[in-house]
């Protein structure tokens, strides 16, 4: 029976896209180990890279123009296969989405992702996965709202300026028409953050400062978090809910609109078909760009391992740094790892040449996937 590996790695970060990833070590296998059988699997948590592995599993790529973070049109990508769409937040209000790079923790707001979710529906989308990692917003969600046409008006009886400096004027609040816009659709949150909307482990302490808020307008910004809360949430059902706090308080402006959380990794691996896969598999590579303590928290190289390790299945992790050691490794259920920066001699080296790079690991890493399978590596059989 011929041995077979599945790669399933992450993206590198700001270098590499997950089929990029897949791309290169699948190269770099097939010139030593040609006979081992290669499963391709690009996968996400929920974060950035969840709308490529979506199109990797066989999604279209869809685009659409929204209202940017702060303001400017900006094109914006998703996934659609029959009626179910995948949606990135990042792809709209994402740290990366900010004109020039420059943080606007006052003004970014969630309106884009609102826009994004209309569109899938319009294109006959009725289930919406929305991964929620990487937002520069705090408006808790409100953006999000008014995007599916929920009417938030300021004292005067104007629309609400965006944002969490706009956010602090709401007085009035008309959820109707959003969820009159959802009727029939099922919306999922993807993503792994148990914070609550307010406090010292809500979105403001915990993730407003990633943001560009300073530590003397965090109190001042969970305050107003507070106010809108009561206006749009009167009975508390959701303010407290793990995941509320997900994304600058997005998380909770889903659940205003009946949305399921659900752990990114675990949606995205249903999504994409991660456990069939493994089923098929006799070793298995997972990787990202940095393998740290933040990838054992639920992380899908974390998640990867294991569900491998349920199996029985040998793991092998390629990243761009490493920073377990490996008993820590071992603990997560890999058994070998490498990575590009020991490889290159300087970060500098592993982020230029990263592609080349991981050639070269998967053609040394290729005899012992074979061994790891039960295969003679001189033989191949």
């Amino acid at each position: 029976m011929t041995p077979t590996v599945l790669l399933a790695p992450d993206k590198f970060k700001g270098t590499l896209t997950a089929a990029q990833v897949v791309d290169a070590l699948r190269r770099g296998i097939a010139q030593t180990t040609p006979q081992l059988r290669v499963l391709s699997c690009p996968i996400a948590d929920g974060g950035d890279g969840t709308v490529d592995a979506a199109h990797a599993a066989g999604f279209t790529i869809r685009s659409t123009t929204v209202t940017g973070p702060t303001g400017a049109p900006r094109r914006a990508r998703w996934a659609l296969q029959e009626d179910v769409a995948v949606l990135e937040l990042a792809e709209t209000v994402g740290l990366d989405a900010l004109p020039g790079g420059e943080l606007a923790p006052h003004l970014a707001s969630t309106r884009g992702l609102g826009e994004l979710m209309r569109a899938a529906i319009d294109s006959g989308a009725r289930t919406l996965l929305v991964g929620l990692g990487g937002s520069a917003s705090t408006d808790a969600g409100a953006g999000l709202l008014q995007g599916l046409g929920a009417q938030l008006h300021a004292p005067d009886g104007t629309d609400l300026r965006p944002g969490l400096s706009g956010l602090g004027a709401l007085a009035s609040a008309d959820l109707g028409p959003a969820l009159a816009v959802l009727d029939g659709v099922t919306v999922i949150a993807a993503n792994d953050v148990t914070n609550p909307l307010l406090g010292p482990e809500g979105a403001a302490a915990v993730y407003g400062p990633q943001k560009g808020l300073a530590s003397a307008e965090i109190t001042p910004a969970d305050e107003v978090l507070a106010v809108a809360a009561r206006i749009l949430d009167p009975a508390g059902a959701h303010r407290d809910r793990p995941g509320a706090g997900a994304a600058g308080g997005t998380g909770f402006g889903l659940f205003l609109l009946g949305a399921a959380q659900r752990s990114g990794a675990d949606a995205v691996f249903e999504l994409v078909g991660v456990d069939a896969l493994l089923t098929q598999a006799d070793v298995v590579v997972t990787g990202e760009g940095k393998l740290d303590a933040q990838t054992l928290q639920g992380k899908g190289p974390a998640e990867v391992a294991r569900r491998a390790r349920e199996r029985g299945l040998p793991v092998a992790a390629v990243a761009g740094v490493i920073t377990l050691d490996a008993q820590e490794l071992g603990r997560a259920g890999i058994d070998t790892a490498w990575d590009l920066t020991s490889r290159a001699g300087s970060t500098r080296r592993a982020l230029e040449e990263g592609e080349t790079l991981l050639v070269e690991i998967g053609r040394d890493l290729g005899p012992w996937l074979l061994e790891a399978a039960g295969e003679d590596t001189a033989t191949g059989g």
